[in-house]
């Protein structure tokens, strides 16, 4: 596998050393795994949905966890079909463990199962301490201390 090596950039920026982590992860992921397909929409400015066609799975096969910015959907179908037999068995039923990283501040806001789509939503949600502010500056003797108003 092909390795890249972003250190020379990390000369110049602050807080990006889990980039090569998150790419090689991803990288990784992609080659060794591709059920269930999914989907990744932008719903409006803050808004996000992670679609996963989960056939043939319930709410109860299904695990949504959220770990250290790392949100894991998994799945495991209760065996009932000892007593079935097959002709023909082209629905995957198989095991499945897909994780997302997520960027800071994005939030998950809820999980629905529907017509064999599991839909997640996620919302992105920056706190007021975090969003632009103005900077007044201070001239002459008398100034007052600086303060902060929002953008």
């Amino acid at each position: 596998m092909r390795t890249i090596d972003f250190s020379p950039l990390f000369r110049h920026s602050v807080g990006f050393d889990r980039m090569q982590r998150l790419l090689d992860a991803a990288a990784q992921t992609e080659q060794n795994n591709a059920y269930p397909p999914y989907n990744i929409e932008q719903l409006g400015e803050n808004g996000y949905q992670i679609t996963l066609a989960v056939a043939g799975f319930s709410d109860r096969d299904i695990d949504i966890t959220l770990t250290d910015r790392t949100l894991v959907v998994s799945g495991k179908m209760n065996d009932g079909d000892e007593e079935r037999t097959y002709l023909h068995r082209g629905i995957a039923g198989r095991a499945f463990e897909r994780r997302f990283e997520l960027a800071d501040h994005i939030q998950v806001k809820g999980a629905k199962l529907e017509n064999g789509l599991l839909h997640v939503a996620l919302e992105r949600v920056v706190p007021e301490s975090e969003k632009p502010r103005k900077i007044e500056i201070a001239a002459g003797e008398g100034a007052k201390a600086i303060e902060q108003k929002a953008a």
